[in-house]
């Protein structure tokens, strides 16, 4: 099995693309050319949560970020490579190598967040049941966050959308960044569900 296959055949691809050591060294890269990185984190961080769960967190750079600002975080991905670098990093951190869709860690939390165009590496039939899983996991008056880019043929907004009603979240915010840029219709899009008290 190729690395990441058991993901999706489009993350092993962009596992063959972008090896981890890769992926890793541009963030470092960036963050010594001073370039801010964790925007993610800002915004995430900007609604206040004592709990987040880090859905498909990859090596934990979202998770081991929040951790550092004080937030208890538990990170989740299908890939135990991926896992294994965010374990390096941050042994301190819950971390668990689970399928999202049908997750079940027997919590909830205060945010569930997914950056790092999560819904684009799933598989598309899984879909609906990732937002339905994650949706379990946010506490009454809490939130899920997602953060993906809207191609043609992939994800609509519109299947993401339905996707949150069925899990009964309501919609309370939509950015075109996770700077807060107003969204307006563009390749990508941060939106915020919250599950009703």
């Amino acid at each position: 099995m190729r690395p990441g296959e058991q993901v999706s055949p489009r993350w092993a691809q962009w596992r063959a693309e972008l090896p981890i050591e890769v992926y890793e060294r541009r963030f470092a890269d960036m963050e010594r050319r001073g370039v801010a990185t964790h925007g993610e984190a800002d915004l995430i961080e900007s609604y206040r949560p004592a709990t987040v769960l880090d859905a498909g967190c990859g090596t934990g750079r979202v998770a081991v970020e929040l951790a550092r600002r004080g937030i208890e975080v538990v990170g989740v991905d299908l890939d135990d490579e991926m896992l294994a670098a965010a374990r390096a990093k941050a042994p301190g951190i819950e971390w668990h190598c689970a399928d999202l869709a049908a997750l079940d860690l027997g919590r909830v939390f205060d945010l569930v967040a997914m950056p790092g165009n999560v819904p684009l590496f799933c598989r598309p039939a899984d879909r609906p049941q990732l937002v339905s899983g994650l949706a379990r996991h946010v506490r009454p008056g809490g939130l899920l966050v997602a953060g993906f880019s809207l191609e043609p043929g992939g994800y609509s907004l519109g299947d993401y959308d339905a996707s949150c009603e069925q899990a009964a979240l309501v919609p309370v915010d939509r950015f075109a960044t996770w700077e807060r840029a107003p969204f307006a219709g563009g390749d990508y899009v941060v939106s915020v569900h919250r599950r009703p008290i």
